[in-house]
């Protein structure tokens, strides 16, 4: 299992864009991905998981990725949060 947490650094936090670029990010792997914030967790596959967690400029987000292509998964993940959130 990896983890990692990522501060959102977008002024408009996850909203509707990133968040349907981010959940097919996430479906290119194998592995469960899930992504948490403030004792709330979703699966980062499904869009409305997603959008439910209200995700806001300066919240922290925490990752967790289980699976058989769990390090691909969490590398890729990471880079595209820093790139795009």
């Amino acid at each position: 299992m990896k983890e990692f947490e990522y501060a959102l650094t977008d002024p408009l936090g996850i909203h509707a864009r990133p968040a349907g670029l981010l959940v097919k990010e996430a479906a290119k792997f194998k592995s469960s991905v899930k992504i948490g914030k403030a004792g709330k967790s979703a699966d980062a596959k499904r869009i409305f998981g997603v959008m439910g967690l209200q995700a806001k400029q300066g919240d922290t987000v925490k990752f967790t990725v289980e699976g058989e292509d769990e390090d691909a998964a969490a590398e890729a993940l990471e880079a595209f949060m820093k790139a795009n959130l």
